[in-house]
């Protein structure tokens, strides 16, 4: 049965492995399912192998766009054969994580290794200070990320992350249970204000012709 979505486009961070448990292939398919139901398109970092892979075929199969950003030094290392759905390769990892942003609607972030965890904590990085008002979530499958949610919680007793802003990250063990709190996300007012200041200096960024603006 579908079930409609406020999200266009989602882009989901995970790894380029599948790790050592047989339940976080089963939450990439669950995820992939779960996006196909909602008639929701993928944005993702374009490799085919691990769980990127399974996420990815899975919303392709679906008949769901999908769309991989991959930066060309990781071409050989992530994409194995043939690839899935639409490919963009870009210069390095930081046009990756720009050109993903600007395509998304909300983040999703699987299990994986140093690199989600970096694409993930810049785009909660970017929520903090307003560039985006878009939700992140972590799918925190088997407790996976129960040990960051827990740095997390001390950053705010120790002061040095604002209550509010630990607001940020949603999470869930299930993609279901995820995609309904995402849903659900209202940004803060201080968030959309700052949404708004950052707005404003890339209008006049760009007017004045300085520079490049953000891509949103």
């Amino acid at each position: 049965m579908e079930e409609s979505s406020k999200f266009k486009r989602i882009c989901v961070f995970c790894g380029s492995n599948s790790g050592n448990k047989q339940v976080f292939s089963d939450a990439a398919l669950e995820l992939g399912n779960e996006l196909v139901k909602r008639k929701i398109d993928l944005v993702y970092g374009g490799g085919n192998v691990g769980l990127m892979g399974l996420v990815s075929q899975t919303v392709f199969d679906g008949g769901c766009h999908v769309l991989g950003v991959i930066p060309r030094a990781l071409v050989p290392r992530e994409i194995s054969g043939e690839t899935v759905g639409e490919v963009r390769i870009v210069r390095d990892m930081h046009e990756r994580k720009a050109s993903m942003a600007e395509e998304s609607d909300a983040f999703i972030a699987l299990p994986g290794g140093y690199g989600t965890l970096e694409e993930t904590l810049e785009m909660i990085t970017w929520a903090q200070l307003g560039i985006h008002k878009k939700p992140v979530g972590l799918l925190n499958v088997d407790g996976y990320y129960d040990c960051l949610l827990s740095l997390f919680d001390n950053g705010v007793d120790e002061g040095f992350i604002k209550p509010a802003a630990r607001d940020i990250v949603v999470y869930a063990p299930t993609a279901k249970e995820l995609m309904i709190k995402m849903e659900q996300y209202t940004p803060s007012h201080q968030a959309i204000a700052s949404h708004e200041s950052w707005k404003k200096a890339q209008r006049e960024l760009a007017s004045s012709d300085e520079g490049p603006s953000l891509p949103w």
